[in-house]
């Protein structure tokens, strides 16, 4: 699973994104500062596209933890802040965004994941893309809920998979990962078909990765300041 993960500056998502003129008026009137424990239920930035406007690209809050738009705006007792690939199709909760084709991008510095110890502790771990200027794009989903106010309320959900051979030795009690796309294949997975979005649904390599420990401060939301992601002993 991927519960906690860094959220890059507006300005480096525009950069890396290309979405300079493509700022929802929220983000435009109070820009996204960069977050170093990003958390479910908070709102996060969001790439999708908008398929009435020849697929522009948008940058748009969202609340992470996906509110079905049958949900009339309450959020499920079950976690929805992850889809996993094998069931995404036919699961309740996120089959009717697959099939609309409302799949999105989490823009990404990095995430963390925690190891069980043999002591039965659980150790946090960073990782992050292997070039040092680098991003990563996490495939996401969202959806569109009216609560009984009449209130639109849009949130979304990470993918994830089957691990890889690093993620499966950190996260070693789930052995899953996010989905994390080629920045090659971002347009496809935002713009492309049910068939060409699922063929997309594979590990990212781990020769493109890296990871360290970090401190267990992490474990609090509350905490959030760049220290967080330095290595420890």
């Amino acid at each position: 699973m991927c519960g906690r993960y860094v959220s890059p500056s507006q300005a480096a998502i525009e950069r890396e994104w290309d979405l300079r003129n493509a700022v929802s008026d929220r983000f435009a009137r109070q820009p996204f500062a960069e977050s170093y424990n990003v958390a479910p239920s908070q709102q996060v930035p969001i790439i999708r596209v908008i398929r009435e406007q020849q697929g522009k690209r948008e940058l748009v809050p969202m609340r992470w933890g996906l509110v079905p738009f049958w949900a009339k705006g309450v959020a499920p007792k079950y976690s929805t802040i992850n889809a996993r690939a094998e069931t995404v199709e036919t699961a309740a909760s996120y089959r009717g965004p697959w099939k609309r084709g409302q799949r999105c991008v989490f823009p990404v510095a990095g995430f963390y994941e925690w190891h069980v110890e043999a002591d039965g502790t659980k150790q946090p771990w960073y990782i992050r893309p292997a070039g040092d200027d680098e991003l990563f794009s996490i495939g996401g989903l969202w959806d569109e809920s009216i609560d009984d106010s009449g209130a639109a309320i849009l949130s979304c959900t990470i993918i994830t998979l089957d691990a890889n051979e690093l993620l499966a030795s950190i996260h070693n009690d789930k052995q899953r990962m996010p989905l994390i796309l080629p920045q090659d294949a971002v347009e496809t997975w935002l713009k492309g078909t049910a068939d060409e979005a699922k063929a997309l649904l594979a590990p990212y390599p781990a020769e493109r990765m890296r990871a360290h420990p970090v401190s267990k401060r992490v474990n609090k939301p509350a905490n959030n300041e760049a220290s967080l992601i330095e290595a420890v002993a």
